[in-house]
């Protein structure tokens, strides 16, 4: 088996249900996610939501890893370790586009 370190970043999406990918797995590897940092680079505060799914579609409940969780303005919120398995999508979610996600990951293929 093989293992290869990545890391991947997303901006937040500025509507609080609307959802973009931060990083995905494909059928053949799995992943062990260090981290999910979230930054607010704003002085307001946001609200974010992180969940999993097996498509690049809105999370279904019971899936989700943050939901809801409003983030002070200038600060951060980090997440993890957790195993991700064969052909899953972390999707992010934000009341703001003033956020940035980011990722630290170990695919084993």
């Amino acid at each position: 088996m093989a293992t290869v370190y990545k890391d991947a970043t997303a901006v937040g999406t500025g509507a609080i249900g609307t959802y973009s990918t931060l990083y995905s797995t494909n059928a053949s590897t799995t992943a062990i996610i260090s981290n999910i940092m979230v930054a607010n680079e704003s002085a307001s505060s946001v609200t974010v939501r992180i969940g999993l799914a097996s498509s690049a579609t809105t999370p279904a409940s019971g899936s989700f890893l943050v939901y809801d969780v409003v983030i002070g303005g200038n600060d951060t919120l980090s997440i993890g370790p957790f195993a991700l398995g064969n052909t899953r999508f972390i999707r992010v979610s934000s009341s703001s586009a003033t956020c940035s996600f980011s990722i630290a990951v170990a695919e084993i293929s």
